[in-house]
């Protein structure tokens, strides 16, 4: 509020109060006629100060006022706790292209130009410009259609169809940004999460749920086995275990299938968050997995061949 009224103060100084002092001295004729006078010619087209600086008068008062009004506008959405941040990302942005085309129309009306005229010569150049700027109108459709829908929200895991993965990071109505865990951000045009297909690790709960692979040796007991993985991945503090999780989110460990070396295992396990980043947690389930197995002298079997050399007889 404080800086507002600074630059209301300013303006009403600098700009004014002068032309207020030129109307109580009854100077504004003389001056008007002075300003008048001093005209320059370009071909068919005269300048006068005067009209320069009534432009330009006129020019900063709306654009002062545009810019104003849209700062209320930003403040006035933002503080609607009814709306959601999508909501509130949309209406700024499409409040302040209002606003600016208002100022834009005004100034042109200042400035003597034939609108009529400009909607001619507008049309024409809308055309060439749509074709040309075709993907930016789509980024920027796809932009209000992401920020009003729910499909994904600041925070959340994205993984795209190419393999592009990060978590959202910033919304713009041309791009979204996704941050890595490697602290690179990567910006992706709307318009690919609208033509593509994209998975939303995070979008309806952090938990999630990962499969860590492993092999034993036919003669293992699986049944034991089966136990003490369980006890060791429970142990580990990020991953969900205890009674009060049902039972299909607690740690399990089944037989996946029957190989040509030895028995196929995998640990299933569920988990707040995503499994990168900070939160490596099948890295280390899969070190607890391997000192269980050797804890309990345990064979993991590898590709193994018996080869018979033939003798030859005697020539």
């Amino acid at each position: 509020m404080q800086a507002y009224l600074k630059r209301l103060f300013s303006f009403v100084i600098w700009v004014l109060l002068p032309i207020f002092l030129l109307y109580l001295l009854h100077l504004e004729s003389p001056a008007q006629t002075f300003l008048v006078a001093l005209a320059l010619d370009i071909g068919n087209i005269q300048f006068s100060l005067f009209e320069l600086l009534r432009v330009g008068l006129y020019s900063i008062l709306v654009f002062w006022l545009g810019r104003e009004s849209n700062q209320a506008s930003q403040s006035f959405i933002k503080g609607q706790k009814r709306l959601t941040h999508r909501s509130k990302a949309v209406l700024s942005k499409l409040a302040g292209v209002l606003i600016f085309s208002v100022v834009g129309v005004l100034m042109l009306n200042i400035m003597g130009i034939n609108l009529t005229a400009l909607a001619v010569f507008g049309g024409a150049v809308g055309v060439g410009l749509g074709l040309g700027l075709q993907t930016i109108a789509s980024n920027f459709i796809s932009g209000v259609i992401i920020l009003l829908d729910k499909s994904m929200n600041v925070g959340d895991f994205i993984e795209m169809d190419d393999g592009t993965k990060g978590r959202v990071r910033e919304f713009t109505l041309r791009y979204t940004i996704l941050e890595t865990y490697d602290n690179k951000d990567i910006v992706v045009p709307n318009e690919k999460f609208i033509a593509n297909t994209f998975v939303n690790w995070s979008h309806k709960d952090a938990k999630q749920r990962y499969r860590v692979d492993f092999s034993v040796a036919y003669k293992t007991d699986i049944h034991a086995l089966v136990d003490s993985i369980k006890a060791a991945v429970s142990a580990h503090p990020q991953v969900l275990s205890g009674e009060q999780y049902p039972i299909e989110e607690r740690p399990d460990c089944e037989i996946d299938s029957f190989g040509d070396n030895g028995i196929n295992m995998f640990v299933e396990f569920w988990m707040d968050g995503i499994d990168d980043g900070v939160n490596r947690v099948g890295g280390d389930l899969m070190l607890i997995i391997l000192d269980t197995l050797r804890a309990n002298d345990i064979e993991i079997p590898f590709p193994q061949r018996d080869i018979y050399i033939k003798e030859q007889p005697p020539k």
